[in-house]
């Protein structure tokens, strides 16, 4: 029997809006209970994305709230989460173990869509979740070298399957690990296409929340075959602010929209530029291309992140941002940036059509 006081908690809690989810706690179905007793209340929300540090926040956040909305009696607000699978294309089935799998694809190479993966895997890690991260780019594999695995190798307890190396928590497969650095991989398209399934398929990634997908640029025959054989919970698109990254930016959201793939959003990246020296700020790609791009397609806009000489050093040096400065302005918009991925990948479950862009079939 829920109590006078306990209904009026309840009703003050389904008021405060969550950030991540953009949703009010109500909505959102978050609220586990609220109890009210003589010595005052317990509150249990649940989430559906990581939160191991975020959820500290988020009790002082809803304390406040609460605090601010009249309630006087002492609370306690108590936050766990829990990440569950979510549906993937039709007629696939997800790969045992892997709750959800999430594709991260530019329309054209060089817009830092590795770094960006790199980081997106090692921000969900830094909330709690076990990640995986699959560099899907043969011809130009660079998650060994990002992921400061250079010159490790996968090995294999039955001559049938992988088990990937690890670094900073999360497992990484990669053809990079199976191949000289310097040997040119000389494949056509199914090759290709069935060396990433293989690799996939035969890696012992035992349990994940996440397996992040570094896919490789553009928009063929390679990365079309892979959306379609691949079971994606989700994707995110990366471009820059500049027209000509937004013109093929719109063709690789165009291409999971084909394939049934939702799209969480996009990430802006060199969005803005600052000056070590005189703190110039400047926005050297165009400014709000990918803001514009966001709105135009209905979709969320993850994250604007910066054009910083760090973020390629420490990719450089094995120790991508995440991991080198989790405290800094850079760490946080990439771990801001990996907390709306996973919200808006939970936020799927609640409201099916919530976020996605308008899905059409065509003949080609």
């Amino acid at each position: 029997m829920i109590t006078e006081r306990e209904a009026a908690l309840r009703g003050l809690l389904e008021r405060y809006t969550e950030p991540y989810l953009g949703l009010d706690l109500g909505l959102a179905r978050v609220i586990e209970s609220v109890q009210v007793g003589p010595q005052g209340a317990t509150v249990a929300l649940k989430l559906g994305f990581p939160a191991l540090r975020y959820g500290p926040q988020l009790a002082a956040a809803v304390t406040a709230h609460l605090r601010a909305a009249g309630w006087t009696e002492p609370v306690d607000v108590q936050v766990s989460w829990e990440v569950e699978a979510h549906r993937v294309q039709r007629n696939l089935k997800p790969i045992g173990g892997i709750r959800n799998i999430i594709a991260v694809a530019s329309g054209k190479g060089g817009v830092g869509k590795s770094t960006t993966a790199a980081n997106l895997a090692l921000g969900l890690a830094h909330e709690g979740a076990a990640v995986g991260l699959l560099d899907a780019d043969i011809y130009g594999p660079s998650q060994p070298r990002m992921m400061g695995l250079e010159g490790e190798r996968p090995t294999s307890p039955d001559q049938k399957t992988l088990i990937p190396p690890q670094a900073h928590g999360v497992k990484v497969m990669s053809i990079g690990f199976l191949v000289d650095a310097e040997q040119p991989m000389v494949w056509r398209g199914p090759m290709v296409t069935q060396a990433l399934v293989q690799l996939l398929e035969t890696s012992r990634w035992e349990t994940l929340d996440y397996l992040i997908v570094d896919m490789p640029p553009g928009t063929g025959d390679i990365q079309l075959t892979l959306s379609q054989r691949v079971p994606v919970s989700g994707a995110v698109i990366v471009t820059t602010p500049q027209d000509i990254a937004l013109l093929d930016a719109r063709k690789g959201l165009r291409m999971f929209e084909k394939v049934a793939v939702p799209v969480l959003g996009i990430v802006e990246n060199m969005s803005t530029h600052i000056c070590s020296n005189c703190g110039h700020e400047e926005h050297i790609f165009g400014a709000g291309g990918g803001r514009q791009m966001a709105e135009q397609y209905g979709i969320d806009l993850l994250g604007e992140l910066p054009l910083d000489i760090r973020i390629r050093q420490q990719a450089d040096a094995g120790r991508p941002t995440v991991l080198a400065e989790p405290e800094s302005a850079l760490g946080r918009a990439y771990i801001d940036f990996a907390r709306r991925t996973a919200a808006q990948l939970a936020r799927t479950a609640m409201s099916p059509a919530a976020g996605f862009p308008t899905i059409t079939v065509e003949d080609t």
